[in-house]
């Protein structure tokens, strides 16, 4: 509502225009006029009043149908007052039934006038308030909507990225396998070829021990060894490809490149000597005759993820894999074996003996292996 408030006169009296406009305009409220009902109605529709003063008996159209078209639902509500000498019942009714909010019969008593104007423009004023409320109301509640659908669509695609990112830590370190979900990385994981060291490791005397121990003291020792070899694959950056009863498979190069393939390969593998030495030391107190080999190599396989809908996982095939698990076969308890290749690219930085041939099932020729024996003192850091 405006202020000072705006009150449409509509009389076909001059005398009666001048008196309103008077007392009206004392009061502190900007008025306007009307001769006729048409007038009446076109002033209304252009200017907005916040309230009516309407006369019943006027030329062109009179004060009721005035009333009923102000009425109109879809017009914004403005109080109005019909002021007439008609104050029968019947006409008071009619009034109110087109849709008058007030009556007041002529002759008006000024004070009643005011005071009626008054309480119309309190209406007004309420009235307005409510539907200024209503519609930030309605507002806000459209932005609620959108901001819930926004914030849905965040969290599915957040539940979606924890999954993948769960998912892919089963055999990625957990910086990497969040890295190729934020970039949206999934395709790396797609059926490809490409040159990996490949690493297989296990423990030894583990089936005996398996056989005469507890299931408790078996899992155990499961536990402490996953423990500690896991921290040491995402430390070196490798991808598990599977840990299964002692034995663990650990590729390098890829589904992420690194330029050193080899040398991570062969530094994880003496970390995980040093550090299953350092829990067979506990072990050996409680009887347990455990030792840790394993065989490493280097070529070409094809990797990506197989498996079903729910139960992907990540795997290299290829003779290079076949190897590194046949090295790890021939390893005596505290071995490392390299393959030549392997030899070739570490040779700078780790002392070895070589194992002469080995003849290997599923390899028609012998194989040339290295024992890894120590790092040397200085060599290349790991990037």
């Amino acid at each position: 509502m405006r202020t000072p408030p705006r009150i449409l006169i509509a009389d076909d009296n001059p005398d009666n225009l001048d008196i309103f406009q008077t007392r009206l305009a004392a009061q502190g409220y900007e008025t306007l006029v009307a001769k006729d009902g048409e007038e009446a109605l076109d002033k209304a529709t252009e200017q907005t009043p916040d309230l009516i003063l309407l006369d019943v008996m006027m030329p062109r159209m009179d004060g009721f149908e005035v009333c009923r078209r102000l009425k109109d639902p879809s017009r914004p509500f403005v109080p109005i007052i019909m002021v007439t000498a008609m104050a029968e019942s019947k006409d008071i009714i009619a009034g109110l039934e087109a849709g008058a909010d007030e009556y007041l019969a002529k002759p008006v008593d000024q004070a009643a006038l005011v005071a009626r104007v008054k309480s119309m423009l309190r209406i007004k004023a309420l009235h307005d308030t409510v539907q200024e409320q209503t519609a930030r109301i309605e507002a806000q509640s459209v932005e609620l909507e959108e901001w819930n659908r926004t914030l849905q669509k965040r969290v599915t695609e957040q539940l979606g990225e924890l999954e993948r990112v769960a998912r892919l830590k089963k055999f990625l370190p957990p910086q990497l396998a969040e890295l190729i979900v934020s970039s949206n990385g999934e395709k790396l994981l797609e059926s490809h070829r490409r040159e990996i060291t490949v690493a297989f490791g296990d423990l030894r005397g583990f089936t005996a021990f398996a056989e005469t121990a507890e299931p408790e003291e078996v899992i155990g020792v499961l536990q402490e060894y996953y423990s500690a070899l896991c921290c040491l694959i995402h430390q070196f950056q490798g991808t598990l490809q599977h840990f299964t009863g002692d034995g663990l498979m650990v590729f390098f190069n890829d589904p992420v490149p690194c330029s050193d393939p080899a040398a991570r390969a062969v530094r994880m593998a003496v970390a995980m000597r040093q550090r299953v030495n350092e829990l067979g030391g506990t072990w050996r107190k409680l009887g347990y005759e455990l030792d840790f080999g394993i065989g490493i190599a280097e070529g070409y396989a094809t990797l990506g993820k197989i498996g079903f809908e729910g139960q992907f996982t990540y795997t290299a095939i290829g003779p290079v894999a076949n190897l590194a698990a046949r090295l790890c076969a021939e390893a005596r308890g505290g071995q490392i074996l390299i393959s030549r290749r392997v030899f070739a690219l570490v040779e700078d930085f780790v002392e070895t003996e070589p194992v002469g041939e080995l003849v290997l099932k599923g390899f028609h020729k012998p194989v040339l292996a290295f024992d890894v024996m120590r790092l040397k003192s200085v060599e290349a850091k790991v990037e």
